[in-house]
């Protein structure tokens, strides 16, 4: 009996779906020239964000996707060197994922394309607004993360 609320989730859902689509292209288009791609972009950032360090299913948990899709990609990343996997200590058989210094330097370089286009896109958008979508859109995720 809840229709309107029912139709705006599903409204929202598909809303999220195509921003999810609009900003892999985004990506893309702004890492090509380091001769990256979106999902590159997505894993060197979770990384380098990361305060504890990540192994490949942390990776895939924070990134929402699976872990072998981040496997491969963590495999080809190590393979160009710019992330190395390191002896765990606290999982014998989970390795950590690291930048190494060539990855730590294009992160930077990420850094210097990503900071103004976050800021050009969110030029209009009051913080508030922002903080309200994080919210709810973390808050979705708990829901859905199981």
């Amino acid at each position: 009996m809840h229709y309107p609320k029912r139709m705006l989730f599903l409204d929202f859902v598909l809303s999220v779906f195509r921003l999810n689509g609009l900003l892999i292209s985004e990506g893309d288009a702004m890492t090509e020239k380091l001769g990256l791609t979106s999902a590159r972009w997505k894993v060197i950032g979770a990384i380098a964000l990361s305060s504890k360090g990540l192994t490949v299913p942390g990776i895939a948990r924070v990134l929402g996707q699976s872990r072998q899709a981040v496997q491969r990609i963590t495999d080809v990343m190590v393979s160009d060197n710019l992330l190395f996997y390191q002896v765990n200590p606290r999982h014998k058989r989970s390795v950590t994922v690291t930048l190494t210094d060539a990855g730590t330097k294009i992160y930077n370089l990420l850094r210097e394309v990503q900071d103004p286009w976050a800021l050009g896109t969110t030029e209009d958008i009051p913080i508030e607004e922002l903080e309200s979508a994080l919210r709810l859109v973390r808050r979705l995720i708990q829901k859905f993360d199981k």
